[in-house]
């Protein structure tokens, strides 16, 4: 009966040290734009996709910070990160529109690839990728191609490539099946989640060798973040230690690259 309350004054106190710990947690606000498999619809509350899932091991592995996802979209994300409304952005590149923000880059050891999709068709190999003149194409509206020179404008892409821009990966290769489009690009990781999901469906599609591009993934953090490169780089070398990253990515064909991982990161000022 004496220990009662020395064991309730314990239980107190450790009741006490995790509110203060919970307190002490920094909140780090990640810009979430809709850019599946990464992230799905998150401006209507849909916690799916792998932005959601690496941000849920980020908040595991440690207890210093709460990362939280906060909605934008592709256009308006550089506005959030130059006005502060988000800290970070996650899967992204320099080359994407960054020109002109100061942020610090770490390099998340995470390639996926942009290729070709068209209709199979008697004949039809990887030469019918090589040249996409007069080809009808199927885009991802706001997404930098390689083979447009990264130039997003939709206006240019209309006139130069007859390009039909929407915001539904899925729309697109229906497009293709329905002959209403003759290329369209995906990632690989999306193309690879698609056909799993229409497995009926999945010979009837050629894909290219051919690539537009490497998505070499970036974390991009603005200057003043409550966490630096450095010490975002160190969880996700956790993360990769421990196979986290490989149990998230491996799935999506989203390679896991062998250097180690969160451990370069460049400044680049704002001019």
């Amino acid at each position: 009966m004496t220990f009662k309350p020395f064991r309730a004054l314990l239980l107190g106190a450790a009741l006490l040290g995790l509110a203060n710990a919970a307190l002490a947690q920094q909140d780090i606000h990640i810009g979430a734009a809709h850019f599946p498999p990464y992230t799905i619809r998150p401006e209507k509350g849909e916690d799916t996709g792998l932005l959601p899932e690496l941000v849920q091991a980020l908040n595991k592995v440690q207890q210093q910070y709460r990362f939280v996802l906060v909605p934008t979209s592709i256009p308006r994300r550089f506005q959030d990160f130059r006005q502060g409304r988000t800290d970070m952005a996650i899967f992204e590149n320099p080359d994407w529109g960054w020109q002109g923000l100061g942020y610090s880059s770490v390099d998340m050891g995470l390639e996926d690839a942009e290729v070709f999709v068209a209709r199979t068709a008697p004949g039809r190999d990887e030469s019918y990728f090589a040249d996409l003149t007069g080809k009808r194409l199927a885009l991802f509206s706001g997404y930098h191609y390689a083979f447009a020179n990264f130039d997003a404008d939709p206006e240019f892409l209309a006139t130069q490539y007859q390009a039909t821009l929407t915001y539904s990966h899925d729309s697109n290769l229906m497009m293709v099946l329905r002959n209403r489009a003759d290329v369209a690009l995906v990632t690989r990781s999306y193309l690879s989640d698609f056909l799993k999901r229409n497995s009926d469906v999945a010979g009837e599609f050629l894909v290219s060798q051919r690539i537009d591009q490497i998505y070499h993934h970036f974390a991009l953090i603005r200057p003043g973040a409550p966490i630096d490169g450095k010490q975002f780089g160190q969880l996700l070398k956790q993360l990769a230690d421990s196979g986290e990253l490989a149990r998230i990515f491996d799935p999506y064909r989203i390679a896991v690259l062998g250097y180690p991982v969160g451990a370069q990161v460049v400044m680049h000022p704002a001019p």
